[in-house]
């Protein structure tokens, strides 16, 4: 096999073209192995395979610096830059990631995991460089969907004007070349790339400048003509009128196609942005035809596509179902995904009533604004949104929803421990920084019918609200009694004498098992559940501990800042021990590894808390 003499991206540089296109066969054959086996992102990591080799090959790495946008399209990357014999441990508890991290290695130049921030970063790489004056390339590799992004379009324009040398590499995987303007372009790249072609046009530059009175008034004629010429002819003008030389398109999938365009790129001076047409998916039929559907995967079956297991009901799935009901009754409401419209249960939705649909992309501020626009104007906007992509959107909610009450619902998908995708993906900050918004109030629900009455109460509620819910599946082992939601009252589902349990969320299925083994040891439990972080039923939770005089606190959250820190204020600290996660960003791995090493899992907690009254 070549793979077996590729270990780092200087072995590249000796192969021929024709074990190069073998090469690429065989990352293929390996990523679709292991993601088959471990999940992953899938169809977007076989997009990119010639590109990484093609790129790679000519730079010199890692002095020279790449930044991958969202980094989940990383796996060649990772494969050609010395952990090809890890890779079988992609996404495991203490294997490899899947996505940069600069602590796994030397070529992973910037931590990633969310949209739009390779412009950014690749440009304060830059800049830093020639402040120190040393001459390494610096590259920025950015999808279509990325650059949809107001940060993306905010970096576009600063380095637009930065006259610094910089290389975004625009990897389109939705755009076709038409044969005309695709040839016209590629002949036009490759003529603007030439050494003598720019020296050219300096020196042009330079004698029209000193002619005298007319000189500069005839070189910005030149010049305006010039770009009207071109805007006729060529797609994409807009990156050359914000400062950037565009060259492109060209095919994603030729090696050797795109080896001569970098290494023609990097001739000019200033920034150069190179179109690159992939194909998500590329070379398995049914990422091709579904990429949307192999973006992410569960592990499955190679010949026929299939997942090993039956995903089943969710709870953005069900979040979705019932937004549809609601909607049949409600021509008020409106769904808005920021470009994740499968992954949050819009799906249905969008078919259903696609004129109260709207996909904004990878837009999530705007998805937040926009809404509180449209609940002024007397709709009732939904916005499913990951919890770690609702980050993005703090100054909205906090400035344009919440100062003035603007009836909209925020479900928190994702929420706490997510496991594969890791510190960038982890949901377990969210109930800190929301809590500290006026005017918001914030729910979680126990099981997939809370979520429903939940939901239920949101849209009669006149005020700006946040549901929070995690990945996966309900805790279907318990016979749960699901009452209606009253503003502010918690839920008393167990009574004890001995300790009070407050939890929230998906933990209240876990301090049921909890309470159920130490009724077993003569420990009296009364767990209740408390529904709403935001406003708290302190009340109930005071009235429970005048009776057991201790109290346990457990969240899927960061323990130094949510539901523990919200009620301990309230009482003795001695007596209340606070349970979930620790202040710092959780490893990647399967998520019920993860509850185990931060001591999470049933087993920690029976024995912290039995611990805990044999020490009260």
């Amino acid at each position: 096999m070549i793979l077996d003499k590729v270990n780092y991206p200087k072995d590249l540089k000796k192969l021929p073209k024709e074990e190069k296109e073998v090469l690429a066969k065989e990352i293929h054959d390996l990523i679709l192995s292991v993601v088959s086996q471990n999940g992953g992102h899938l169809a977007s990591n076989l997009g990119v395979i010639e590109l990484t080799i093609a790129l790679y090959s000519i730079l010199d790495l890692p002095k020279d610096k790449v930044v991958w946008d969202v980094g989940h399209q990383c796996y060649t990357h990772k494969i050609l830059t010395g952990r090809k014999d890890k890779f079988t441990t992609l996404r495991k508890t203490n294997g490899i990631a899947g996505f940069p991290r600069s602590k796994e290695s030397i070529y992973d130049t910037f931590d990633v995991g969310h949209s739009s921030t390779s412009i950014s970063v690749a440009l304060g790489i830059a800049r830093a460089r020639d402040i120190k004056k040393t001459k390494e390339k610096v590259v920025a590799i950015i999808g279509d969907g990325a650059l949809t992004s107001g940060l993306s379009l905010e970096a576009l324009h600063d380095a637009g004007i930065s006259n610094t040398n910089l290389m975004v590499i625009l990897n389109d995987n939705e755009m076709s070349i038409s044969k005309n303007s695709g040839g016209l372009s590629k002949f036009l790249s490759k003529l603007r790339t030439r050494k003598f072609y720019v020296k050219s046009n300096n020196k042009i530059k330079r004698m029209v400048l000193k002619l005298p009175l007319i000189g500069k008034y005839l070189y910005r004629f030149i010049s305006y003509i010039k770009k009207r010429i071109k805007g006729l002819m060529i797609r994409n003008m807009y990156f050359e009128n914000i400062g950037f030389t565009y060259l492109g398109p060209i095919n994603g999938h030729s090696i050797s196609d795109m080896e001569d365009l970098f290494k023609s790129a990097f001739n000019i001076n200033g920034p150069v942005l190179v179109h690159v047409i992939t194909k998500k998916g590329n070379g398995y039929n049914p990422a091709m035809k579904n990429p949307n559907k192999y973006h992410a995967v569960a592990p499955f079956d190679i010949k026929t596509g299939k997942a090993l297991k039956n995903k089943g009901l969710d709870y953005s799935l069900v979040m979705g179902k019932k937004l549809i009901e609601l909607a049949k009754e409600n021509n008020r409401i409106v769904a808005i995904t920021a470009a994740m419209e499968e992954g949050t249960g819009l799906e249905e939705f969008a078919k259903i009533y696609p004129k109260r649909f709207f996909n904004v992309e990878i837009c999530e501020e705007h998805a937040l604004t926009m809404a509180a626009g449209m609940a002024s104007n007397g709709l009732i906007p939904v916005i499913p949104l990951y919890s770690s992509f609702l980050q993005r959107g703090y100054d909205e909610l906090f400035h344009d929803i919440c100062l003035t009450k603007k009836h909209v619902i925020i479900c928190v998908d994702r929420a706490g421990n997510t496991g594969n995708d890791g510190e960038t993906h982890h949901g377990i900050y969210d109930l800190s920084y929301l809590k500290t918004i006026p005017n918001l109030t914030i729910m979680a629900p126990k099981n997939f019918k809370e979520l429903e009455k939940m939901l239920e109460f949101s849209i009669s509620y006149d005020g700006p609200v946040a549901i929070r819910y995690p990945k996966g599946k309900e805790d279907d082992t318990i016979n749960w009694s699901n009452s209606n939601i009253t503003y502010g009252e918690s839920e008393v589902i167990k009574k004890g004498t001995d300790i009070t349990i407050v939890a929230i969320g998906k933990m209240v299925s876990r301090a049921h098992h909890v309470a159920e083994r130490l009724q077993k040891d003569n420990i009296n439990v009364e767990v209740i559940n408390a529904r709403f972080l935001k406003p708290l039923d302190i009340k109930t939770i005071k009235h429970s501990f005048d009776k057991t005089k201790l109290l346990v606190t457990m969240e899927d959250n960061d323990v130094e800042f949510g539901l523990g820190e919200s009620i301990k204020k309230y009482f003795n600290q001695d007596k209340v021990l606070s349970i979930g996660y620790p202040d710092i960003y959780l490893q990647h791995g399967n998520i019920d590894e993860i509850e185990k090493i931060y001591h999470l899992d049933e087993e920690s907690i029976y024995n912290k808390i039995k611990e805990f009254k044999k020490s009260s």
